[in-house]
C-alpha cells in the first residue's frame, strides 16, 4: 500500500500566531504532530521550517525534531525567506550552501512577499541561488502568490531538474474567485517540474470554520485537470490549519471530498508523489 505522506506541516517551540493560545509551548510541537499523524494513518511528513515570531531557530529545531522522529519527519529549512534580514540580498547562494552543509536536507523552503515584484528570482543573485539548489539536487518548496506564477514558471524552465512545490493551492482566492490569478496559476502547468500542494484550504476561502470548504472544489478540479494527479501533493498545513479544521479534516477534504480523483491516482496525491520526490533526492545505496 502506498504510504500517506503529509507534504506540508510545521513544528514550533512556541505558538507563533494570533490569537494567543493557553498552551503556547505545546500547541505546535512535533510530538503533537506525530500523535495526529498516528490517528490518521499518516506515515511521514515534511516539516516546512518558518523562523517566525518566537522561533528564530526553527530550521535547526525542525532538523532536530526530524532526527528524533525515527525517519518519520523530514525537515525543509527556511532559507532567505521574507522574515530573514538577508532576504533577497547578495550572497544568497552561499547562505543556501551553508545551510545545506550544516543540516543536509533534501529540500528547502523559500517564502516570497506575495504582493511584491518577484523579479529577484530571475536576477543574477536569484539565478545563482537556484543554480546552487540545482547543483545540490534540492527540492524547492515555494510560497508565492498566483500573480507571481509567470515568473516562477520562467525560473522553473531554466532549472528543469528542480522540483518546485507551490504552497497552498497556489494561493488562489475562491470567494470571490480570482479569475486572473487562477488563469496564471493554470498556465504554469506547462512547466512540468511545477507541483501544487493541496493544502491551506482556509486561505482560499477566508471563511473560518467551513469544512469541507465546498467553494474550493472547482479550484482543485481545475488543478487536477491541468497539472494531473502526478503533480499534486496533499499537505495538512498543521498546526496552522487548526484555525479552520482538524488534522483529519485536512486529509478528508482531499481523500473524501475530491471524489473526481480516481482511487489509484488519489494514492499518489496522498503520498506516492511525495515519496517519489524523496527517493529521487536521497543518496542511492551502493550496489557493490
Amino acid at each position: 500500500m502506498t504510504p500517506i505522506i503529509d507534504a506540508h506541516c510545521h513544528a514550533w517551540r512556541h505558538w507563533p500566531y494570533q490569537p494567543t493560545v493557553p498552551d503556547p509551548l505545546s500547541r505546535a510541537n512535533a510530538d503533537r504532530l506525530l500523535w495526529e499523524m498516528d490517528q490518521c494513518g499518516v506515515a511521514s511528513a515534511i516539516l516546512i521550517s518558518a523562523s517566525i515570531d518566537h522561533n528564530p531557530d526553527n530550521a535547526d529545531d525542525s532538523a532536530s525534531c526530524a532526527r528524533a522522529s525515527g525517519g518519520r519527519l523530514l525537515a525543509f529549512p527556511d532559507v532567505d525567506c521574507r522574515w530573514h534580514p538577508a532576504y533577497h540580498s547578495a550572497g544568497a547562494a552561499q547562505r543556501l550552501q551553508a545551510v545545506v552543509q550544516r543540516l543536509n536536507p533534501i529540500g528547502f523552503t523559500h517564502y516570497l512577499f506575495e504582493d511584491r515584484d518577484p523579479s529577484w528570482l530571475l536576477s543574477n543573485d536569484g539565478l545563482a541561488f537556484f543554480a546552487a539548489a540545482d547543483a545540490l539536487r534540492l527540492v524547492v518548496s515555494l510560497a508565492c502568490g498566483a500573480r507571481q506564477m509567470p515568473t516562477v514558471a520562467r525560473l522553473a524552465d531554466q532549472f528543469p531538474d528542480i522540483p518546485f512545490l507551490i504552497h497552498h493551492l497556489g494561493r488562489v482566492k475562491v470567494d470571490p474567485l480570482d479569475d486572473d490569478g487562477l488563469r496564471l496559476l493554470l498556465a504554469a502547468a506547462a512547466s512540468p517540474n511545477i507541483h501544487i500542494k493541496l493544502s491551506g484550504f482556509g486561505y482560499a476561502v477566508d471563511a473560518g470554520w467551513d469544512f469541507p470548504c465546498a467553494d474550493t472544489q472547482p479550484l482543485v478540479r481545475a488543478l487536477y485537470e491541468h497539472f494531473g494527479a502526478s503533480r499534486l501533493l496533499w499537505g495538512s498545513d498543521y498546526p496552522v490549519s487548526q484555525r479552520y479544521m482538524t488534522y483529519r479534516q485536512t486529509l478528508e477534504i482531499v481523500r473524501t471530498h475530491c471524489a473526481f480523483i480516481p482511487h489509484n491516482e488519489m494514492q499518489q496525491v496522498l503520498g506516492g508523489n511525495m515519496q517519489a520526490l524523496i527517493t529521487s533526492r536521497q543518496p542511492q545505496e551502493s550496489t557493490l
